[in-house]
């Protein structure tokens, strides 16, 4: 079992910036991507950005240019530096943890094993 759990959500004016961090503690050996989504009141879960054990990347069209993926494997945790946010980002967000490689479909949600309880981000206009 992976236990995940989330936090530097919050509420920014547009244009602002956060870091969400993503603690990851447990059986995390075997772990062969890792991402984060979201979900939007009314909306589907989506996938924002992703990143397997090699280092590769995958971020969604509407983040591209704006968030930033990373992990610190020393520390097993995963970031999302969020810049020039928009009202259109506010959603609740989720680390989420795969066995599977996910490589170019690593922001695929049926990919991934275990899940987070989410921070909530909130962008103003």
């Amino acid at each position: 079992q992976v236990q995940l759990v989330e936090s530097g959500g919050g509420s920014v004016q547009a244009g602002g910036s956060l870091r969400l961090s993503c603690a990851s503690s447990g059986y995390t050996y075997g772990t062969y991507c890792m991402g984060w989504f979201r979900r939007a009141p009314g909306k589907e879960r989506e996938g924002v950005a992703c990143i397997n054990s090699d280092g590769s990347t995958a971020y969604a069209d509407s983040v591209k240019g704006r968030f930033t993926i990373s992990q610190d494997n020393a520390k097993n945790t995963l970031y999302l530096q969020m810049n020039s946010l928009k009202p259109e980002d506010t959603a609740m967000y989720y680390c989420a943890a795969s066995r599977i490689y996910g490589g170019n479909y690593c922001l695929r949600p049926y990919l991934y094993n275990y899940w987070g309880q989410g921070t909530q981000v909130t962008v103003s206009s």
